[in-house]
């Protein structure tokens, strides 16, 4: 089976993708097998609620514009045999990657937030009918939940949470079929 990959994006004040981090893994283990970040420029330069974040120590980046990153990405995902992209409310970044529309795209949250695909959502919580969460279903409880650390926290960079989401599936346990009924395009 080819491996996959899941993404993360940061928007700036004017609601443009200002970084992506996308990570690879490899669909049998869930473990990441090579990482990129762009910081886009000059999209970054506008600043936006999580700006502060964009250059974390020791993380590897590179600032160029949106257009150049995208092609490289496109060729890397490629040359790693992606076809499958995974993102937390993938809708949004969907919307925002149009260079991206022609892989096929897929939601953890939808089954992270379900309580039929996810066993820590405690009985007592208040669900949908269809099962879904009412609250509380963004990436940071439902990795609190998931890994048993209460003390974590998003750290709202793209790399960083696009290996948190990565986390998030493989803490569910599905395999990447179950997913099929989270694909967006």
């Amino acid at each position: 089976m080819s491996n996959f990959a899941v993404l993360d994006t940061e928007t700036n004040w004017e609601n443009a993708v200002m970084s992506l981090g996308v990570v690879i893994a490899g669909s049998e283990d869930f473990r990441p097998l090579d990482r990129l970040y762009y910081i886009f420029d000059p999209e970054y330069t506008v600043g936006g609620m999580f700006a502060a974040e964009l250059f974390l120590d020791g993380q590897p980046s590179r600032s160029c514009f949106r257009e150049t990153a995208l092609g490289e990405l496109r060729d890397w995902l490629r040359r790693n045999a992606v076809e499958r992209l995974f993102a937390y409310n993938a809708r949004f970044d969907f919307s925002l990657l149009p260079e991206l529309r022609d892989f096929r795209w897929y939601d953890i949250m939808g089954l992270a937030a379900y309580r039929q695909y996810n066993r820590t959502i405690p009985p007592t919580a208040e669900c949908c009918g269809s099962g879904r969460l009412k609250r509380g279903y963004g990436v940071e409880p439902t990795l609190r939940r998931l890994s048993g650390n209460r003390l974590y926290f998003e750290k709202h960079n793209a790399l960083c949470d696009a290996e948190d989401e990565l986390s998030i599936m493989r803490l569910l346990g599905h395999e990447l079929a179950a997913y099929e009924r989270a694909a967006i395009n």
